[in-house]
C-alpha cells in the first residue's frame, strides 16, 4: 500500500473528489510552461474547493524564492514541488514541507536524491529537455536502497500498473498525473477512484 498524489489538478472539483475518494494530496502546477499550469487565483480556488481535505503541493520550477513564497501565502500551499535544478541549498529554508523531484537520468541521480535534506524525494522518469509531466515510466533498476520512508514514485503510473510498481519499490507514496487523465489537465473520475483504490490495497 502506498499513499497517493494526485497532481496537475486544474480544475476544483476534481480537486475535491480526489481527496473524497481517498487521494493524500492534490497538486497543482504553478510553472508556466506546464501542460497543467494554473493561475495562482485558480490555485487558490482549489485550495478553497479541498478545505483541508487533503494538503495542497504547489509545483514549481526553478522559481524565484521570493515568488514561491508569495504563492504560498496566497494560495495558500501546504506543501511546495521543487522540479527543476534546484540545489540542495535551494531546498531548505521553507515555512511548509518541501518535495523535491530528481528526474532519474541514471544510478548517480539516485544518488543524488540523497543529498535533498526534504520532507519527500520524487522520483520522475528522465526526459531530455522536459522537467516532468511525460508519462514515461522510471526505471525501477536505477532506484537504490533507502529513502522508502519519503520517497515519491512517479513516472507514467496508471491504475494497471501501479500495484506492480509499488510491490517493485515500496514508495511512500505515488504520483500521477497523464494517468488518470483524457487530456492534459482533464481528469478522469473513473481512472482516479481506480488508480486510488489499487495504490491502497497494493
Amino acid at each position: 500500500m502506498a499513499k497517493v498524489k494526485i497532481c496537475g489538478v486544474t480544475d476544483p472539483e476534481d480537486a475535491r473528489y480526489a481527496a473524497a475518494v481517498g487521494a493524500w494530496a492534490v497538486g497543482v502546477n504553478l510553472w508556466p510552461g506546464s501542460k497543467r499550469f494554473v493561475s495562482v487565483e485558480r490555485a487558490r480556488d482549489i485550495a478553497m474547493a479541498l478545505a483541508g481535505a487533503a494538503p495542497l503541493v504547489g509545483v514549481f520550477v526553478d522559481a524565484d524564492r521570493a515568488a514561491i513564497e508569495r504563492a504560498v501565502g496566497a494560495v495558500p500551499l501546504d506543501m511546495i514541488q521543487l522540479h527543476g535544478d534546484e540545489t540542495p541549498d535551494d531546498c531548505v529554508g521553507w515555512a511548509v514541507p518541501v518535495i523535491k523531484a530528481v528526474r532519474l537520468r541514471d544510478r548517480a541521480a539516485w544518488d543524488e536524491a540523497g543529498t535533498f535534506a526534504t520532507s519527500f524525494i520524487l522520483i520522475d522518469a528522465y526526459v531530455d529537455g522536459e522537467a516532468g509531466g511525460t508519462g514515461r515510466r522510471v526505471e525501477t533498476s536505477r532506484i537504490g536502497p533507502g529513502l522508502r520512508d519519503r520517497l515519491i514514485l512517479a513516472g507514467g503510473l496508471d491504475a494497471d500498473n501501479v500495484v506492480e510498481a509499488i510491490r517493485a519499490v515500496g514508495p511512500f507514496a505515488v504520483d500521477v498525473a497523464s494517468g488518470v487523465e483524457s487530456a492534459p489537465g482533464r481528469k478522469d473520475r473513473e481512472k482516479m477512484k481506480r488508480f486510488i483504490d489499487n495504490a491502497l490495497t497494493a
